[in-house]
């Protein structure tokens, strides 16, 4: 049976309520305390203008008194109740929005790259803040609001109903004027609210972007250009919130300045018309008007919340939308751990795409490297190189076929044990904001300082490591700015020697540096190499020509394969590209 999805999202939005019931029902308890107390304050003035002041004792004064200490102890009740609402509300909701941002964080870690090939950082930003802080508003609000607003306003129209029927039913009639109009301008606002959210994610995209890449931005002098960029993005959240304003305006403010007025008016022209006919009494007229704040006061409020529940309730769905996707890279039922022992690693008849909608990128593939043997795979730009080599620690999934290490299809195994027995090294580098030693020690968090330097070391990083200001305990600014290319290369070098990983994956991991670098790097990727089963993906000759074995990608799968001397004059593909890019590949 077919589940609506909006009831579906409602009950589970409902759901992260349960953690916290107790504190849940409290404010609840505190909510209908504060609006059960606030409808007693006019009874306690009509007890004094109806039944003290017209009684037939002569001595008032004691019963007035006692009335007078009554409402004051009312507001004091009041005040504590409301109090507690603001601050232990606003707490529940900061509680829940904490373990969704957790829960959302958790699943961003779960997903696999062809999710992440498909979405922007701005807008998964935007998802895990400006969302996230909408629906914990709604959290804390609209249940207190909407039950303290409901029982003032019901609460309103019982008294009024039992103080004067006819004039009640006067106020009702407009109550339903304005109920009509609330529910025609609900949809309005419902699609404005969640296309203003859809822009400001693309405002956060253009600006985490631009601020990413702001050295690219400088270096080309382009800031021009990307203002003009952001200027776009930023005039359509503009225009997106203004059309908020629009529809806002026009439901609260008629609410608050047509219909709210309106109400007195009808009360004051019936009760004046009533009272001059002998059929109803000033002191309940009295109390009329005082009631109409609490049965109009709640009318906009309740106006407002709709709007506001639903721009929450709209970033819930989004937030469903990322938790609903299944990430399709997960651990088998029955997965066990693996144990490399000796590295040896088979494609058998793998073919892949990215999706049912894309071309296959490689088709039957088949491959066998020896443990401890040194493969480089090389191929024109976009054939399924890197593609190739991220079957192995699950990045992407096999479509057909199987990618094996010491005979367990990696699909059998827990993508955890898989992927601590791979190390790889890519072109672009990502280093952490913090140490040197804090980056080192991602590759294995429980070392020793003295293991990470020997990392360094083996990776010819110790020595422009110690000559920085603070050595080990230098801060590197985001992403190693303030290292070279070399210098971040080395260390997440480093960060794979102190892995230990029996294979390991260099995807074109010295193509951006210049020639000195580059033989630095070399030297520090074959040390990391003996002994062990590595692929190299490549364009410069220098980092191949010594492989043990060079395969040759293209459109039809591994055309060609052996040494560089026997590719050479094999006179094919490989010769080709060699003769075409010389040194690069």
């Amino acid at each position: 049976m077919s589940v609506n999805k909006k009831t579906s999202n409602f009950r589970e939005f409902l759901s992260y309520y349960k953690p916290y019931k107790g504190l849940f029902a409290a404010n609840m308890f505190a909510a209908v305390m504060t609006a059960v107390l606030s409808l007693a304050l006019p009874l306690c003035v009509r007890h004094i203008t109806s039944d003290i002041l017209t009684s037939s004792t002569s001595n008032v004064l004691p019963e007035i008194l006692r009335t007078g200490a009554l409402m004051i102890a009312i507001i004091i009740v009041q005040t504590c109740t409301g109090t507690f609402n603001d601050w232990m509300g606003h707490v529940m909701g900061a509680k829940i929005e904490r373990n969704l941002r957790a829960e959302l964080f958790t699943h961003y870690q779960k997903l696999p790259f062809s999710f992440y090939d498909s979405k922007n950082t701005g807008e998964l930003m935007s998802r895990l803040t400006n969302d996230l802080w909408s629906i914990a508003e709604v959290y804390h609000h609209v249940p207190i609001m909407a039950l303290t607003y409901i029982i003032q306003f019901v609460g309103s129209i019982v008294i009024l109903l039992y103080i004067n029927s006819r004039l009640a039913v006067l106020i009702f009639a407009v109550l339903m004027a304005i109920a009509l109009y609330v529910v025609i301008f609900y949809r309005k606002l419902q699609k404005a609210y969640k296309t203003n959210l859809e822009r400001i994610a693309d405002v956060n995209t253009a600006a985490q972007e631009n601020l990413s890449g702001i050295r690219i931005v400088k270096t080309f002098a382009n800031e021009d250009a990307e203002l003009k960029k952001f200027s776009i993005e930023n005039n359509r959240f503009y225009e997106s919130r203004a059309n908020i304003y629009k529809n806002e305006s026009m439901l609260f403010s008629l609410v608050e300045y047509f219909f709210t007025p309106l109400i007195t008016v009808v009360i004051v022209v019936a009760g004046g018309i009533w009272i001059a006919s002998g059929t109803l009494e000033i002191a309940s007229l009295l109390v009329f008007v005082m009631y109409v704040a609490y049965l109009t006061g709640p009318i906009p409020k309740l106006a407002e919340l709709i709007p506001f529940f639903q721009s929450g309730f709209v970033g819930f769905v989004r937030f469903r939308e990322i938790m609903d996707t299944i990430p399709d890279i997960s651990d088998a039922e029955n997965a066990v751990e693996l144990e490399v022992t000796s590295g040896h690693v088979e494609f058998e008849n793998v073919s892949f795409r990215y999706s049912k909608e894309h071309e296959y990128i490689l088709r039957n593939i088949n491959l066998e490297v020896q443990p401890g043997e040194t493969v480089a795979v090389v191929g024109r730009s976009g054939i399924g190189k890197s593609t190739l080599c991220s079957l192995i620690p699950r990045l992407y999934e096999v479509g057909d076929g199987a990618v094996r290490i010491d005979g367990a299809d990696v699909r059998d195994v827990t993508l955890n044990s898989l992927r601590k027995q791979i190390g790889v090294v890519r072109q672009e580098t990502f280093l952490f904001a913090g140490t040197v030693m804090e980056n080192i020690l991602y590759g294995k968090s429980d070392a020793t300082a003295e293991e990470a330097i020997e990392a360094a070391k083996k990776a010819n990083a110790h020595d422009f490591i110690t000559e920085l200001p603070n050595r080990y305990a230098t801060d590197i600014g985001q992403r190693g700015v303030k290292l070279s290319g070399g210098q971040q290369q080395r260390l997440s070098i480093a960060r794979v020697f102190l892995k230990n990983p029996p294979i390991l994956i260099f995807d074109e991991a010295t193509s951006s540096l210049d020639m000195e670098s580059e033989k630095a790097i070399m030297e520090s990727l074959n040390a990391l190499a003996e002994g062990r089963t590595a692929f190299i993906i490549a364009h410069r000759l220098s980092t191949i020509r010594n492989a043990d074995r060079i395969i040759v990608l293209t459109d039809d799968g591994i055309t060609e394969q052996g040494k560089h001397d026997e590719l050479i004059a094999l006179g094919g593909t490989y010769y080709k590209l060699y003769n075409e890019y010389e040194n690069y590949f």
